[in-house]
């Protein structure tokens, strides 16, 4: 078998949250028209007063939208993968336009010819000088590769990668808000909707970001998972401050995302041996070369995997082995997805040994693009708190032609 053509189709999705939801947004940044980024996005302020770095941009009537790229992949025998990837300015660094340029014109060419059988040698030819150049868009091939290859053998993505743990999948969700009761309100209404774990986005001041993990828990009670992402918002001292304030007062915080900047290896080691909270490392964690630095420094005990920052589910494999050999544990996190990307994480989740609860922020974020009865498959409200792994051939699911076309962006 033979790749004969790759293509890529971008398309622009607008950001709309579950009715109830976005009824406790219209009383500030949330409200429909706002130019501000509503605050359900869990926007990620990564110093004290700075901006939110998330790739959002304007798309109808105020709406904002999150932009995304297909990924087609066909080949002589007639079968054809579909892959999804995200962009995030802030995040990868890469734009829609930097995203299906790469592919188009950088990366698809030199696979034409090959036989998608052949992942190493494929995952050679999108490599770049550096590891983390044009991830999103290397993981776009990726998932398009593995969608193909467990068609053409009839076996789910998870047999190629692992194979099947667990049928079902616990979902946690990213929250944000201004104030302790209004991060508290949120998350009960999320509660309703089947949600069982949060990971709550600090906004790097210790003293008020324990009182929103105390809202939360005094609102959601014990058996809820809460983890804390500060995305880089706090000093050395103030995380070990929200830690051991955390731990005083018997928050459950089950662990602390990011407490320092990404570069800042040793401070991530201070706060890791200051505290008993578990760190986990995710900007500073993209490739299995940044894995094996944070190993060599103990830098953290839990890595955040996210296929698109690891380029693919082909890479983020390598990563969950070199964590494990290492004996730290992983977590899957949200990337953004439209259907394709939400269940490539589940497969992957499934084939792995990662904590329980995988992040799926982007399931009450907007529509996904998927034909019936697969659309449905990954919506609100959740059972038991989960999301089921598809197990039919590929990843499972198939993309409404008909919505692609609708969200096609102008490019």
């Amino acid at each position: 078998m033979k790749i004969t053509k790759i293509s890529t189709i971008a398309v622009t999705v607008p950001v709309e949250p579950p009715p109830t939801i976005h009824k406790l947004q219209e009383r500030g940044s949330g409200k429909k028209g706002s130019r501000k980024p509503p605050t359900w996005m869990t926007p990620g302020i990564s110093t004290h007063g700075g901006v939110d770095r998330r790739a959002t941009r304007m798309f109808k009537n105020g709406i904002y939208a999150i932009d995304y790229v297909f990924v087609k992949i066909e080949t002589d025998e007639g079968l054809t993968g579909v892959g999804e990837a995200a962009t995030d300015i802030g995040f990868f660094g890469e734009t829609l336009e930097a995203v299906k340029y790469g592919i188009d014109r950088y990366l698809a060419p030199g696979l034409i010819g090959l036989d998608p059988f052949d992942r190493e040698l494929i995952l050679a030819k999108m490599r770049t000088s550096h590891a983390r150049q044009l991830p999103a868009a290397r993981s776009g091939v990726d998932l398009a590769i593995h969608d193909l290859l467990g068609k053409a053998l009839k076996v789910p993505v998870s047999s190629l990668i692992g194979g099947f743990r667990q049928g079902k999948i616990l979902v946690a969700i990213e929250v944000g808000a201004p104030t302790p009761e209004d991060l508290a309100e949120l998350c009960i209404e999320y509660v309703k909707q089947g949600v069982q774990a949060f990971k709550l986005k600090m906004h790097g001041y210790p003293d008020e970001d324990v009182e929103k993990l105390k809202a939360v828990r005094e609102a959601v009670g014990d058996k809820i998972t809460i983890r804390s992402d500060a995305n880089q918002g706090y000093t050395v001292k103030e995380a070990i401050e929200l830690c051991k304030k955390a731990e005083k007062l018997d928050l459950g915080l089950e662990l602390l995302e990011q407490p320092v900047a990404e570069w800042d290896l040793d401070g991530m080691a201070k706060i890791r041996n200051s505290v008993d909270t578990l760190i986990e490392a995710d900007e500073a964690a993209y490739s299995v070369y940044d894995v094996m630095r944070i190993i060599k420094k103990e830098a953290a005990d839990v890595i955040l995997i996210k296929p698109a920052k690891a380029g693919g589910l082909y890479n983020a494999k390598k990563i969950a082995a070199i964590a494990e050999a290492a004996g730290l544990q992983c977590v899957i996190g949200t990337g953004w997805g439209l259907g394709i990307k939400v269940a490539a994480k589940l497969h992957l989740a499934t084939s792995t040994l990662v904590r329980d609860a995988v992040e799926f922020s982007e399931i009450f974020m907007h529509d996904m693009l998927l034909v019936p009865p697969y659309d449905t498959l990954f919506a609100p409200p959740l059972q038991d708190g989960c999301l089921s792994v598809p197990r039919t051939p590929g990843f499972g699911v198939e993309l409404n032609e008909g919505k692609v076309r609708k969200y096609t962006a102008d490019i």
